[in-house]
């Protein structure tokens, strides 16, 4: 278990992540981690509060390590706790100090940075669909991955030139 080697697909809102998590996963024969947020969003019953963001932090972070048991050399993350730092620094102007002691103690091997080429697909849980928006997140997503000190690249394109590039630096990097 040791061995092996965590990739997580990172972007903003509607880039495609869980999709590309899906088939690189599938490409790998491996598991992928879903996003932790989404379902328990999607069965809160209300609108989420600050204090939901904690909840989210502790179920990502033991699906990784339930799925973790199941992994076959590689285990593709859809996001990390950096996605729940940017959005509660974005919604309420700080992030909890424990999910940024989880996000420093917490190591992976490899970032995808989903871009936003990708036409937004309006969603109830999805909040910030303006371009400049969608521009601001990204930004902060590629500061987090150029400041990871691990590998990563930018994945853009359709489906199949993602995961073109995402196979593509899996077999470079890793």
């Amino acid at each position: 278990m040791n061995n092996i080697k965590k990739i997580v697909v990172i972007g903003p809102e509607s880039t495609g992540k869980s999709t590309l998590s899906e088939a690189l996963a599938k490409e790998l024969g491996t598991v992928w981690v879903p996003e932790y947020a989404r379902g328990y969003l999607e069965t809160l019953g209300r609108d989420y509060e600050e204090d939901d963001l904690l909840k989210i932090a502790e179920g990502q972070l033991a699906s990784e390590e339930a799925l973790m048991q199941q992994a076959q050399n590689y285990l593709v993350c859809d996001t990390d706790l950096y996605v729940l730092k940017v959005w509660s620094e974005a919604k309420y102007g700080r992030c909890h100090p424990h999910i940024l002691e989880q996000i420093a103690h917490r190591a992976y091997d490899m970032y995808l940075l989903t871009y936003i080429d990708v036409i937004w697909q309006d969603d109830p849980l999805r909040e910030h669909p303006l371009p400049d928006e969608r521009r601001y997140f990204y930004n902060q997503y590629h500061d987090i991955v150029q400041h990871s000190g691990v590998p990563w690249v930018d994945i853009r394109g359709d489906e199949t030139e993602r995961l073109e590039a995402a196979m593509k630096a899996v077999r470079s990097f890793l």
